[in-house]
């Protein structure tokens, strides 16, 4: 990972989230009546200017995808606004919908499970172009789809392939061609290097970091991992169970982290200098206190 988070100069503000929920009913006897209710997003609000990224960090099932995918209007949110350059993307429908679509894309965390495995990378890159309306003549729809896949890392001759013939990096760059052939203004990377090698993992985010500086993407990096989005963001929001507990620029949240959870966190990225070993801390959401984990030792 050489190339640092790329430094944008103030934009327009984007996107707003405003107390976001999610809640799911609990059913429980014969009758399936509603006994409970669980919060997967409880109140979550945040902002993102054009251009800009923002890591969400936190562990499985802290609520980070379930965000993602309701900013997007994926999944159906039980509460809160989410504005897309002043659109409201909760309440947008038909037309709208489709035109907000072509803005907002997602990158999902398994690139395998994402592309159809029956239809050709020309097909599953051009899809999204096919059903806009933009794709022109057959030639047209091709150019595009090729210099896309160019651009991504990938040759041309990819497209007359099928997805199940290439590594999992080289799945990723499928993936991410197809959410760029649209030229949209903002992603939802959800985890998009989780499920890869680390040398490829290094070539997946400077190829997002790339892709960023040259099309002014706005990004909401999702990740369990706080060296990556430390990588990859200007600015962190630490997530626990469905709420957001910390939220700054990144000099800010890692260099003097404020919420005991967040400290836990950091204290469990991987330390490269074998002369140092750092002190794991482990979380108590009881007291809501960290304390040193069993087996932990200072620096040395």
């Amino acid at each position: 990972m050489t190339n640092p988070a790329p430094v944008m100069t103030p934009q327009a503000e984007l996107l707003r989230v405003s107390d976001l929920r999610v809640h799911y009913p609990v059913r429980k006897g014969i009758l399936q009546r509603v006994r409970g209710v669980v919060k997967a997003v409880d109140g979550v609000s945040l902002t993102l200017r054009a251009g800009e990224s923002l890591g969400l960090v936190g562990e499985s099932g802290s609520g980070k995808t379930t965000v993602g995918r309701a900013v997007l209007a994926l999944i159906k949110a039980t509460g809160g606004r989410v504005l897309f350059d002043g659109q409201d993307v909760l309440t947008a429908r038909g037309a709208r919908m489709k035109a907000l679509r072509r803005q907002m894309q997602i990158i999902f965390q398994d690139p395998g499970g994402s592309l159809n495995p029956r239809m050709t990378v020309e097909h599953v890159v051009g899809e999204p172009l096919v059903v806009h309306g933009l794709a022109g003549g057959r030639d047209e729809l091709r150019e595009k789809v090729h210099s896309t896949l160019e651009r991504c890392g990938m040759p041309r001759s990819a497209a007359e392939r099928y997805p199940h013939e290439f590594s999992g990096g080289q799945k990723q760059r499928l993936a991410i061609a197809r959410a760029l052939i649209l030229r949209p203004r903002f992603l939802v990377c959800d985890e998009p290097t989780s499920a890869l090698d680390v040398s490829v993992q290094a070539q997946i985010l400077n190829l997002l970091s790339d892709l960023q500086s040259e099309f002014q993407l706005a990004y909401l990096f999702i990740s369990h991992d706080m060296a990556v989005v430390r990588h990859m963001c200007s600015r962190l929001a630490v997530m626990y169970r469905g709420k957001i507990v910390e939220e700054g620029t990144r000099e800010a949240v890692v260099g003097s982290p404020s919420h005991p959870y967040t400290k836990s966190l950091l204290s469990a990225v991987p330390e490269p200098d074998p002369r140092r070993v750092r002190v794991r801390l482990k979380f108590d959401p009881e007291t809501m206190s960290t304390g040193s984990a069993a087996g932990s030792s200072a620096e040395v």
